[in-house]
């Protein structure tokens, strides 16, 4: 699957502007993790994740990463891509564990990328640029901020990839910065 037919099954389920741009971004980060982490060959691969990972959310959010499954297998979507995409709703939706690193990079970062934006528009400059981890990490211990995002699922994460909390933000906002996605 090339990006564009990636892009092309993503909008075919997701018309709304918040979800689009969180595909992008989390596309973006993707990639930008796979070059930092060694993976610069498979970097398609890890964007096209991140771009169709919440492929079924805005139609079917209660069965998130349950139907995009059977979406993508009705489009022939390479059985990797819709393993890796699913393994980010591990024990909330699915019981696929990530394995690979890249699906350990998915789940760690799809909550922060929300966390993370939402901390920087509540900046002066309302951009990443200037962001600090000691921001987000404030904003981290807020349960009411950006309610949505999961902290449980962020520490699973920086858990499962053997990072501490701090190098998993300090990495993440390094990713959004590289975003041309990001405000």
């Amino acid at each position: 699957m090339t990006y564009d037919e990636a892009l092309a099954l993503l909008k075919e389920y997701n018309q709304g502007e918040f979800h689009l741009k969180h595909a992008y971004i989390v596309s973006d980060v993707m990639g930008w993790f796979a070059d930092q982490l060694g993976y610069g060959a498979e970097r398609d691969f890890w964007s096209i994740v991140g771009l169709l990972h919440d492929l079924d959310f805005e139609q079917y959010p209660d069965q998130h990463c349950i139907k995009s499954q059977e979406i993508m297998g009705q489009h022939g979507v390479d059985e990797t891509i819709i393993r890796a995409t699913a393994s980010h709703g591990y024990g909330i939706t699915v019981d696929i564990k990530p394995e690979h690193m890249m699906e350990k990079v998915l789940f760690a970062t799809d909550e922060l990328t929300g966390l993370i934006g939402a901390a920087a528009l509540m900046r002066p400059s309302k951009s990443v640029s200037d962001l600090e981890v000691k921001s987000v990490k404030k904003k981290f211990k807020d349960k009411k901020f950006a309610a949505g995002c999961s902290r449980e699922v962020i520490l699973q994460g920086a858990e499962m990839l053997g990072w501490d909390l701090d190098h998993l933000i300090d990495q993440t906002i390094q990713a959004m910065r590289s975003s041309s996605h990001v405000d």
